[in-house]
């Protein structure tokens, strides 16, 4: 993966054909569950996938978003996008302190390659220049992707976003001090 592109896509640079050739593929075999008051790995067996809509669906609402003053980081293979960190612009928190992670995927074939890291650190300096203290994920529980998060050093949310907990109930809602 040292050939890929590491770049933010802009309104004029995104579009609803970004994520064609995306691969979201992901095989979950067990799910973090909050079970009286402490996370528990369960077993819970399902493939999460999306369909060409579905990734023509989500590029047209991150295009929307970044319209709007949301991020998009990407990781390029060419012109294909194999990774990326879309950045919300809106603050919320107490204070204001945090930015959400609205997603951050990469492509099941580069996965394990670093690509993730240097997405998370793009997405983490934009919310610092958008005056962001924490990055906020509301992090897909299973057992993978959590084991992701925790190696780049988020922590379980100090303070939840109501919203978000429940639109995904099952997430784990976590935070990154930047």
């Amino acid at each position: 993966m040292e050939d890929l592109t590491y770049t933010e896509l802009t309104a004029e640079t995104l579009t609803a054909r970004s994520l064609d050739g995306f691969v979201r593929r992901q095989v979950v075999e067990e799910c973090w569950r909050r079970v009286d008051g402490a996370l528990v790995l369960r077993p819970v067996a399902y493939v999460e996938d999306w369909t060409l809509a579905d990734r023509r669906t989500r590029a047209e609402e991150m295009l929307e978003g970044v319209r709007q003053g949301a991020r998009f980081f990407a990781a390029l293979d060419g012109e294909a996008v194999v990774g990326f960190a879309y950045l919300k612009p809106e603050p919320f928190g107490s204070r204001g302190q945090y930015r959400e992670l609205g997603r951050f995927y990469v492509s099941e074939p580069c996965r394990g390659r670093g690509v993730g890291r240097r997405l998370f650190a793009m997405a983490c300096e934009g919310a610092r220049e958008m005056g962001a203290e924490k990055l906020y994920l509301s992090a897909h529980s299973a057992r993978e992707p959590m084991a992701v998060y925790r190696r780049l050093g988020c922590v379980e949310a100090e303070e939840l976003n109501q919203r978000l907990v429940e639109k995904e109930p099952c997430d784990v809602q976590m935070e990154f001090r930047l």
